[in-house]
């Protein structure tokens, strides 16, 4: 058991090696782009949820842009269109276009709008961008109904985190849009913006905490988390909000119940404005771009449903969660070596293993929870992987080590052989061969003399089983790689030139060689063909006396392929003179058959049936009509899916 348990530890060794390497690689980032992606294909796959009714988009389409024949959108058109909706009574209006200067004509009448309107919320860019830049708000609005539209980018470009406050350049706090719209929205159901209470830094809106990202959230690896961000948790399906235009708010062919009492946001839905945001986890026509004004409406909506709905918001586990997490995966990889002893089962073990992890962490993800998937695969395939390629070397070097055993057996086999048994009958026949009148019995004494030696080459040309050649009894070696139906003709001529007694007597030939399909056999498929054509018509020539036709087909029948020997002649061991003359033919047949299955039941015959089963077909010898035996081995053309 000691020792069993220290050859455990020294073959674990590599594993534990592998899982320490994954964790120092997630730990430096390694993964975290993986890790993102991963993350943006879990949630693009959610079922599609319902549309949130209680948000509408008000689009200014680049056809409403040809209309005013100018850009930006004048005050006038902006003043005209918060006034028509204030008509439908919405409880907030918030208006994703800057107006930190005049955009003539109409700006005394925009002015006063705004000033009337306690429901609109303007933007701002309150924390300078790449060329440090920032954007006022629109000067007639009071700062609690301003909200920044500032966002965090990933190193890709994408957005997923949404950004609720920050300090400005000035160190004054400032809100998202988003947050900015979704209070306006909580507070007329009374439940008002506050503190965390597990987290104090974080907001809260009732009993609902919004929790923030840290550096190390999920997959990210020393992340940006200035200010408060949390993930973004994006509505799915192809549809999340209604999308009205300006021309059928202009028109009035709007039904006042998609605004009365909801949440409307106005944004410029044209490519040429470049108002976009990237995503991989929404779905659209362009995919990774949509609209600011969307996003805008998945940040709003991903609260308003957290507090209202019970909607998950996106929580990740704790950094020693994660990592026993990955540990306990690359266990398992390293845990199938010792379960599963056949390099196949492995593989088939590691296939279920790595679709197990993905399940898990998608079905998590339906919940609301982000855990890591590509260092878990990475530690899983790593380990199986290379257990399977360490069994596959292992299971090579000991199938070298046997056949070098195995040779060295022959060897000591044949010189016992060679300094007893063929010393004596080497005697024995320089006797008889001396006599005046040879013994009756001298080609029984030189035919056993032959087939003595001709054992030990054949056992030997069988040691070299993976190599990609076959050597044949004349010393001729075959190229397996060649197609085999001009292996199984080299065989053949090759055969009928061994001075084998019963070969001589053979007047008529039929053969037929045919190209076979071999896209599926392997090496020591063709080998053992070849093998077992030889060995049939060795036993031709051994067996088949007086025969005079011998037929040799290697073809496709029908779905099948074939490889038949026939012969005519009179076997050694016939029963023919036992059979009765008052035996009905049925009888003699049936006898025979049964004759000749106890006959061939040696060696040759078992190896044949062997390599019919690795082939997935079926040996047959039976009696030839009307004399002789027929050895026949067919296999199907086409890989069966069983074996």
């Amino acid at each position: 058991m000691k020792a069993k348990s220290a050859t455990w530890r020294r073959g674990s060794l590599p594993g534990l090696m592998v899982i320490v390497a994954v964790m120092m690689a997630r730990l430096t980032g390694a993964f975290q782009f993986l890790e993102l992606v991963a993350f943006d294909r879990f949630l693009l796959l959610r079922p599609p949820e319902p549309m949130d009714e209680r948000i509408a988009i008000v689009a200014i389409t680049e056809e409403d842009i040809q209309r005013a024949k100018t850009y930006p959108i004048p005050d006038r058109d902006i003043a005209d269109l918060l006034k028509r909706l204030q008509a439908y009574q919405p409880i907030a209006i918030g208006l994703d276009i800057v107006r930190d200067i005049p955009v003539e004509p109409g700006n005394a009448e925009l002015t006063s709008v705004f000033r009337s309107s306690k429901n609109v919320i303007g933007v701002e860019i309150a924390l300078p961008d790449r060329s440090g830049f920032t954007v006022a708000p629109p000067p007639a609005l009071p700062s609690e109904q301003v909200g920044f539209a500032n966002a965090v980018l990933d190193a890709d470009g994408y957005q997923r985190r949404s950004l609720l406050g920050a300090h400005n350049l000035q160190q004054e706090y400032r809100f998202s849009f988003a947050i900015r719209l979704a209070e306006r929205y909580l507070a007329a159901r009374r439940i008002k913006l506050g503190n965390g209470i597990r987290d104090p830094d974080a907001k809260r809106f009732g009993s609902i905490e919004l929790i923030r990202v840290q550096s190390n959230s999920g997959g990210y690896v020393r992340a940006d988390a200035g200010g408060n961000q949390i993930l973004l948790n994006v509505r799915s399906g192809t549809m999340p909000f209604r999308v009205l235009s300006l021309a059928q708010i202009k028109s009035g062919k709007v039904n006042p119940d998609w605004i009365r009492g909801k949440i409307v946001l106005i944004g410029i839905m044209s490519f040429s404005a470049k108002d976009l945001a990237s995503s991989g986890a929404i779905a659209g026509i362009n995919p990774g771009r949509i609209y600011g004004v969307e996003m805008q409406a998945h940040a709003t909506s991903q609260i308003i449903s957290a507090v209202l709905d019970g909607r998950s918001l996106i929580r990740v586990w704790a950094d020693v969660w994660e990592y026993l997490w990955i540990v306990a995966w690359g266990l398992l990889g390293m845990s199938l070596g010792r379960f599963l002893r056949s390099p196949w089962k492995i593989l088939l073990g590691l296939l279920i293993a790595s679709i197990s992890p993905i399940a898990i962490c998608y079905g998590l993800m339906l919940l609301g929870w982000w855990v890591p998937i590509v260092p878990v695969l990475f530690v899983l395939v790593l380990n199986g992987a290379g257990l399977t390629a360490g069994l596959f070397y292992r299971h090579k070097q000991e199938l070298r080590l046997r056949l070098e055993e195995r040779q060295f057996a022959i060897e000591l086999t044949f010189n016992a052989i060679h300094s007893g048994p063929l010393q004596t009958l080497v005697g024995i026949l320089r006797t008889a061969q001396e006599q005046a009148t040879p013994p009756l019995f001298l080609p029984e004494l030189q035919r056993l003399n032959q087939e003595l030696r001709a054992v030990y080459g054949s056992v030997q040309r069988d040691a070299s089983a993976d190599e990609p050649h076959l050597r044949m009894g004349s010393a001729i070696e075959l190229a397996l790689q060649a197609p085999l139906h001009e292996l199984l003709y080299k065989v053949y001529s090759n055969t009928l030139e061994q001075e084998l007694p019963y070969l001589q007597t053979i007047k008529v030939k039929i053969v037929q060689f045919d190209p076979l399909n071999t896209s599926y056999l392997r090496l020591e498929h063709k080998r053992g063909l070849c093998r077992f054509l030889e060995e049939a018509l060795c036993n031709v020539g051994k067996h088949a006396i007086e025969a005079t036709r011998l037929t040799v087909i290697c073809a496709q029948e029908g779905d099948r392929q074939v490889i038949r020997v026939a012969d005519n002649g009179r076997s050694e061991l016939s029963d023919a003179e036992a059979l009765s003359s008052a035996e009905t033919n049925r009888e003699r047949e049936t006898n025979e058959e049964l004759n000749f299955q106890i006959q061939h039941s040696g060696m040759g015959t078992q190896l044949a049936k062997n390599l019919a089963k690795q082939l997935g077909g079926t040996f047959r010898r039976y009696p030839n009509q009307p004399r002789g035996i027929v050895c026949e081995l067919t296999w199907p053309i086409e890989r069966r899916w069983f074996w």
